[in-house]
């Protein structure tokens, strides 16, 4: 029975060795031939542009756009306060703006390189007048009303002061959109 078995270990180990050589050889010679997979050149990629490669055994394509999307969209929501000084609810309003890669904001024109167009000056300088000018008459609303205030007992000079600052603050922030309104921006 030893024998039989020493025969039979011996046997297994050879049809082993004989199964691992011959994968070794299959291996080897899959090497040396052609390889399946071709090299396919890339397209050049940034965050504007896209594409799709489809393989078949017969070849491949490649679906490639450089400037995608072409017309992108920025949304902008602000909400502030309306009415007499900030009080008496809010105003939302939204912007919504289509532009395209190069940064030409859709008014027909070319990339201004960073530089601000007659329209954005003055509409720029418009609001630095009104919430000057704004900011001068709502100082003078809260200078008048300033006696009063100082006349509260403990806190007046700090009611006072807060009230000032208020109301140029407001005053301010009114005189520029309105003088932006009245300048069309």
């Amino acid at each position: 029975m030893g024998s039989l078995l020493k025969k039979s270990a011996i046997g297994l180990g050879v049809v082993i060795a004989v199964a691992h050589i011959g994968a070794l050889g299959h291996l080897i010679g899959k090497n040396d031939r052609e390889s399946e997979f071709v090299t396919i050149p890339l397209p050049a990629v940034n965050e504007y542009s896209s594409y799709r490669i489809t393989a078949t055994r017969d070849g491949y394509s490649i679906e490639y756009i450089g400037n995608d999307p072409r017309v992108m969209t920025d949304e902008a929501r602000n909400s502030q306060g309306g009415g007499f000084l900030g009080f008496g609810g809010n105003r939302e309003s939204s912007r919504t703006t289509q532009y395209t890669q190069d940064g030409a904001r859709n008014q027909g024109g070319e990339d201004s390189g960073g530089k601000l167009s007659a329209q954005e000056i003055a509409c720029i300088e418009a609001a630095g007048g009104g919430r000057s000018s704004g900011a001068i008459v709502g100082g003078s609303i809260a200078a008048a009303a300033a006696p009063t205030l100082i006349s509260i007992p403990y806190v007046g000079w700090l009611a006072a002061g807060w009230a000032t600052l208020f109301a140029v603050d407001k005053g301010g922030e009114i005189g520029a959109s309105a003088q932006q309104m009245i300048e069309g921006c």
